[in-house]
Formats: C-alpha cells, sequence, structure tokens
C-alpha cells in the first residue's frame, strides 16, 4: 500500500470534523479558560493526520498487512466516532468513553510500531499528546455543562 492510500484514509477519517463541525452548540458551550483557540483544532489535526499516515505507511513498508494494523484500525475507528459523538450528537459523556478508548488505543499502537520502526512509533507521541489534551478538555466541557440541558 502506497503513501497515497495511507494519507487517503487519513483524510477519510479527518472528513468527520469536516461532517460534524463545532457549531453554534459548541459555542453556547462554557469551557475552561485553557481551551485552545478554535483554529488551533484544523491546524494540528491536519498535522497529526499526515503524521498517523506517515507512521502507518513506514510499518506497512516493513511487515506489511498484520496484526499491528488492527491495533492502527481501531484508533482511526475510535477517532472516526468522537467528532460524531461530541459534535453530532452533542454527547460528550459518550465522547468521553470513546477518547479514553482512543488515548489507550494510540498508546497502544505506538507500542505495536515501536518493534518494527522507532521512528514510526515515534510519529504518533505528538498524535497521544493532543489526544490527551483533547481528553481533559472533553471531560472539563461536559462537567462545566452537564447541568445545563445542552446535551441530547
Amino acid at each position: 500500500m502506497s503513501l497515497i492510500a495511507f494519507l487517503l484514509l487519513s483524510a477519510a477519517v479527518a472528513s468527520t470534523g469536516i461532517l460534524f463541525k463545532p457549531g453554534s452548540w459548541y459555542r453556547g458551550l462554557k469551557k475552561p479558560g485553557w481551551t485552545p483557540p478554535n483554529l488551533a483544532f484544523p491546524i494540528v489535526w491536519s498535522i497529526l493526520y499526515v503524521l498517523i499516515a506517515i507512521s502507518g505507511w513506514l510499518v506497512w513498508r516493513q511487515i506489511g498487512p498484520g496484526w499491528p494494523f488492527l491495533v492502527f484500525g481501531a484508533q482511526l475507528l475510535a477517532n472516526l466516532l468522537w467528532s460524531w459523538l461530541f459534535f453530532g450528537k452533542h454527547r460528550p459523556d459518550l465522547a468521553f468513553g470513546d477518547i479514553v478508548a482512543l488515548w489507550l488505543l494510540v498508546a497502544a499502537n505506538i507500542a505495536v510500531f515501536a518493534p518494527v520502526s522507532t521512528f514510526a512509533a515515534w510519529l504518533l507521541v505528538p498524535y497521544l499528546v493532543w489526544v490527551s489534551v483533547a481528553l481533559v478538555l472533553n471531560l472539563s466541557v461536559w462537567r462545566l455543562n452537564r447541568d445545563r440541558g445542552v446535551f441530547a
């Protein structure tokens, strides 16, 4: 599989961010003071999706299909579901469960890629850091707004 195929796969996952945008619902929520500016999200995620694609491609070149790609696929699926749950369904509670699973899957992805390609594993570290920030932000938004009746 080529790098272009991995980039297209990442772009497909990223498309949930286009389909399920923050919009007025998100703007109306209480957020912690440390919330990154809205512009940071598409910039950071665009970079991360490229890193995810390169990481997967590097490992694919080494071993081809195999069980590490079950973890890779699972983390992409959890990533895809988060935007739908949080922005699409207005369910930060369910999105929080998903992002906890995503964090664990990204950590597992790093662990299964590391023996094959240390560089590929390190390319996923910024992803894990950003998911960590998103996890705490998701929890904070949920807690700040749970009694406001703004969730579906």
